[in-house]
């Protein structure tokens, strides 16, 4: 019974996982392709050159706690009550040396604008601090469906405020706003599906119990987001805004795709992991199942959206953005691969091994910005190819981890994994073969997406794959269900 609990709890997990990130990425799509349109490469440059110092702030004032009290056995009041305390007083303190800073970022950018926006699009890390720990507990009672209603009625009203500012003229000022928005009524809905307030008892005792394994996630975060955006930070510096907005719109269009995935594993694997993880041969089943359905998922879908990047940017947000498209395409072959790393992050976590993830994501840091800089000379492009050509090689070292302390063989991941990338790969060629005999871009398109979805799914149900009757017959029976 426990086992079907548990089954049940992480197939609903997965689906509103899905429903929320699909919705998510279809009003990024279509607030983005308004926004493409009325502002600039320039434009989408200037922001981006920010995105990674809101990014460490993020990290630092999260500093780990939400994966510490997701990992704790028991709910008490006061360990989210010292998190909620220190995440907000973190931010605040932030955005008072950010704000000091501004001068001297603009400066590194070569861009004096930069000093007022700077000032202004930070304030989104201090009122996301307010949410933290609602969030984990969010995460913690696998309130899936809540969390869904949360993030699409936030980017729903933050794109309407973001395409108001941006027609009206103002640019830049209309993507920080939106940020801003949208933050906001994200801590609003965590306060409300919570339920859970803080007092006024300056408690820091229960950190210094989950110090020692929150530090290690805090590194290990901080570095990540450094290392996701070295690439901004390298071309912001020697190149201009211009080629920077290209490669911000190529890794925004990625993102869509990539965290509709991502999103569906990232919030159940975790909680389900952590649930599971004394029982080893139930971890190593129920890991791989989840191995398979992110391969099932993801191969497809990122394979798919590099097929059709140069027709959906055309369409989408006109030839002006074409060079982003040869980015995009590059930027989803290595983002295919991400929710792989996730998961096998995550059981890595669950062993209570965070010093593991700090020193693999250091050294892969420090690899990766030699080579950034090795590749910089020779163009934006190489530097994307080794930019994902690193990440997939990377997977190799986070399985040496996961094997050492799971037992999990390699054999067995590569069983799991590869027949979804040689479907899924085989299934895109094919397509890209058909559409190059048609040379309207809309019937390009067309061709494309349908011969690739009808071959992958048909080679999946000819060949019997498990996961492929498993997923239908789940959301089969959750219809049927719904409507008795």
């Amino acid at each position: 019974m426990e086992e079907q609990t548990l089954k049940e709890k992480t197939a609903k997990g997965l689906l509103w996982g899905g429903i929320h990130n699909g919705i998510m990425q279809l009003l990024n799509l279509v607030f983005g392709i308004f926004l493409a349109r009325l502002l600039t490469p320039s434009d989408y440059g200037m922001i981006g050159m920010l995105l990674v110092f809101s990014s460490v702030a993020g990290i630092l004032q999260e500093s780990g706690f939400t994966t510490a009290l997701i990992n704790r056995k028991e709910f008490r009041h006061e360990d989210y009550n010292a998190v909620f305390w220190f995440s907000t007083l973190t931010g605040a303190t932030l955005y008072i040396i950010l704000f000091l800073c501004a001068p001297l970022i603009a400066r590194f950018y070569h861009q004096p604008e930069l000093t007022s926006l700077a000032r202004y699009m930070f304030l989104s890390f201090v009122i996301s601090s307010m949410g933290i720990a609602h969030n984990a507990l969010l995460i913690k009672q696998m309130k899936i469906r809540q969390n869904a209603i949360i993030g699409i009625t936030s980017l729903f009203i933050s794109g309407i405020v973001g395409i108001t500012m941006a027609y009206n003229g103002m640019a830049y000022w209309g993507i920080a706003t939106q940020t801003l928005t949208y933050v906001f009524f994200i801590v609003v809905g965590r306060w409300h599906f919570s339920g859970w307030r803080p007092t006024f008892s300056f408690n820091f005792k229960p950190l210094r119990e989950m110090i020692g394994f929150s530090m290690k996630i805090l590194a290990s975060n901080l570095i990540t987001q450094i290392n996701n955006n070295i690439l901004t930070v390298i071309l912001g510096r020697f190149y201009d805004s211009h080629q920077v907005g290209f490669y911000n719109q190529a890794n925004k269009w990625k993102d869509m795709g990539s965290y509709t995935v991502q999103g569906m594993t990232n919030s159940v694997s975790q909680p389900v992991i952590r649930q599971v993880e004394e029982e080893s041969e139930r971890l190593i089943r129920i890991f791989r199942k989840m191995l398979r359905f992110a391969a099932f998922i993801s191969m497809p879908c990122m394979f798919g959206l590099a097929l059709t990047a140069p027709e959906i940017i055309t369409i989408a947000i006109t030839d002006k953005w074409l060079e982003s498209a040869r980015l995009m395409q590059i930027l989803c072959i290595g983002a295919a691969f991400m929710p792989i790393q996730t998961l096998m992050y995550n059981m890595i976590i669950s062993k209570e091994r965070s010093d593991i993830c700090l020193w693999n994501t250091i050294v892969f840091g420090i690899t990766q910005i030699v080579v950034e800089l090795f590749c910089y000379p020779y163009g934006i492009t190489t530097m994307v190819w080794a930019f994902t050509a690193m990440n997939i090689a990377w997977l190799t070292v986070w399985w040496y981890y996961v094997w050492k302390l799971t037992g999990l063989s390699g054999w067995l991941v590569l069983k799991d994994i590869l027949p979804f990338v040689v479907i899924a790969g085989g299934s895109i060629l094919a397509a890209g073969y058909a559409a190059s005999f048609t040379p309207n871009i809309y019937w390009s398109l067309l061709v494309k997406i349908a011969v690739a979805v009808v071959l992958y799914a048909s080679v999946m149900y000819l060949s019997g794959a498990n996961i492929f009757r498993e997923s239908v017959a789940q959301i089969t029976g959750m219809i049927r269900k719904k409507h008795e």
